[in-house]
């Protein structure tokens, strides 16, 4: 079983990347359950249809400790197992805490099945937090990817994530895949993100073009592959999940400096 956490600046499209390349595993035949890690419990949308899915924290608070797998888990396309998190109400205690009651509690009730190929982690943010870095701290996620692009703020959140693998790579054995640049239609960007990608050590695993089919399937709640299979965007997926079904680099990061990085920005005319 493969446990493959997903990271990167709020609102680079980490949900919709994570729910479009698992529809491409789900594909090749795999057998995977998606763990949301996010208050907002967006990560399973397009993979249940836009079904509201009950969170653990939402079940722990209404039933109590005794609850059944089948109160928190969903299967939806392609029998993808969804779980979502959740958080507390706004405003009140840490969202983080309920990375760590949810993973604690699929573990007790059994949900690591031996048949599963991947567990993916959708994780909020960029490692500031002790709760959301807890996929990586306690070694649930043995590989990490980081979706980003060509802009300024998700650079410097890859670099800080990469940071966060780094410091717990010989506690956790975390390490990381790669970088999923998920084009905003940056001049140089998949250049950018390469040279970004080298510096830390790693790779670009996969550019996915930026397109407006991936809106149109979202507002159906349907992955690109389940609303339009024939579609160029339907196949950019398929590549990156063959991609990172094959992947073999992994690696401990090495951060750039913010000097270095400011320099990578200005050489590609970023800055």
């Amino acid at each position: 079983m493969r446990q493959v956490a997903i990271y990167g600046k709020g609102g680079i499209g980490k949900s919709t990347t994570t729910q479009n390349l698992n529809a491409g595993l789900g594909e090749m035949g795999k057998k995977i359950m998606i763990v949301g890690c996010d208050p907002k419990a967006d990560s399973t949308r397009l993979i249940l249809g836009g079904l509201a899915q009950e969170t653990v924290l939402d079940t722990l608070r209404e039933e109590g400790e005794d609850i059944d797998l089948d109160q928190v888990l969903r299967e939806g396309f392609f029998s993808i197992r969804c779980v979502e998190s959740g958080g507390p109400e706004p405003g009140v205690g840490c969202a983080g805490r309920g990375i760590i009651t949810s993973i604690g509690l699929l573990e007790r009730l059994g949900a690591y099945t031996e048949d599963l190929d991947y567990v993916f982690y959708d994780v909020l943010g960029d490692v500031v937090c002790g709760g959301f870095a807890m996929p990586i701290r306690e070694g649930k996620a043995q590989e990490i990817y980081i979706v980003c692009s060509g802009e300024m703020m998700a650079l410097y959140a890859a670099n800080n994530i990469s940071k966060g693998i780094r410091k717990y790579a010989n506690t956790g054995g975390v390490r990381l895949g790669g970088l999923i640049c998920n084009s905003r239609n940056v001049d140089g960007e998949a250049e950018l993100v390469s040279s970004v990608a080298k510096e830390l050590g790693t790779q670009m695993i996969y550019f996915v073009p930026r397109d407006n089919m991936v809106q149109r399937a979202e507002i159906h709640k349907q992955t690109v592959i389940q609303f339009d299979p024939e579609s160029s965007q339907a196949a950019e997926y398929r590549n990156l999940a063959r991609k990172i079904d094959a992947n073999d680099m992994f690696v401990v990061p090495k951060p750039l400096s913010q000097e270095r990085l400011e320099s990578l920005l200005m050489e590609h005319g970023i800055l």
